[in-house]
């Protein structure tokens, strides 16, 4: 099948008088398609927007990195590629990869926790970020007075049984085996903050969909859409899967 296929391909390109790919420009392009297709497997994982949260952007750059960083060893053509596409990454990303805040949206990912990297520099500044942000801070309302020191000592117990407690679940969690979202439902402290740190998607194609799909629907011969029609059409068109 495969000799019948060449086959065929090189009778339409002698039919339209187009000359070959030499065996360099062959090799070339298998090893271009080999360095290209983690990077697009990346894109399309960071434009997603179904099962993506902000905490897939630092494992997903760091392990595309790491692949990059393995083609070059053994890349022969592509090497200036790979030297451009780390380059890129290291430009772009380079400050988010040590982000507090990125890497511990990371951890509280149950699919991600502390698999994706070995280093644990990195891991600590993501764990130390949720411990801190784990223990409870006292809160003074305004008009109040902030409570003597006598209160905080009598109470100071109570504070710190809630510290460690939380400390426990964080150690809990990252034992456990599951990789589903649900998984943090067992987790209350450590779900609330999954969510004020992952509820961002880590690329806009979501919202430039949104806004190519806007204007499909409000074209020049629709100009007179008033502001609820149009946004009801948007919502049905963008939704459609479900009705």
């Amino acid at each position: 099948m495969k000799e019948q296929g060449e086959g065929a391909i090189t009778a339409v390109f002698s039919a339209l008088k187009i000359p070959m790919f030499t065996p360099a420009e062959l090799s070339f392009l298998a090893e271009y398609v080999k360095t290209m297709s983690p990077f697009a497997k990346a894109v399309d994982v960071l434009q997603g927007e179904a099962s993506v949260q902000m905490g897939w952007l630092v494992p997903t750059v760091t392990l595309l990195k790491t692949k990059l960083q393995h083609l070059r060893i053994s890349s022969k053509l592509c090497g200036p590629l790979v030297d451009a596409l780390l380059a890129g990454l290291e430009k772009r990303f380079g400050q988010m990869l040590t982000d507090p805040e990125l890497i511990a949206a990371a951890i509280l990912v149950p699919r991600f926790k502390t698999c994706w990297t070995e280093d644990e520099c990195i891991l600590k500044l993501g764990l130390d970020y949720i411990k801190s942000h784990l223990k409870e801070q006292p809160v003074v309302q305004q008009g109040e007075t902030s409570p003597s020191s006598e209160e905080d000592d009598f109470f100071s117990l109570i504070k710190q049984s809630h510290s460690q407690e939380n400390a426990k679940q964080l150690e809990s969690y990252l034992s456990c085996p599951a990789e589903t979202m649900d998984v943090l439902k067992s987790f209350p402290a450590l779900c609330n903050m999954s969510l004020r740190l992952n509820t961002p998607l880590p690329a806009s194609a979501a919202c430039e969909r949104l806004f190519s799909t806007a204007g499909l629907i409000f074209t020049s011969k629709r100009g007179s859409l008033d502001s609820k029609n149009f946004e009801n059409q948007l919502l049905l068109k963008l939704n459609r899967r479900f009705w």
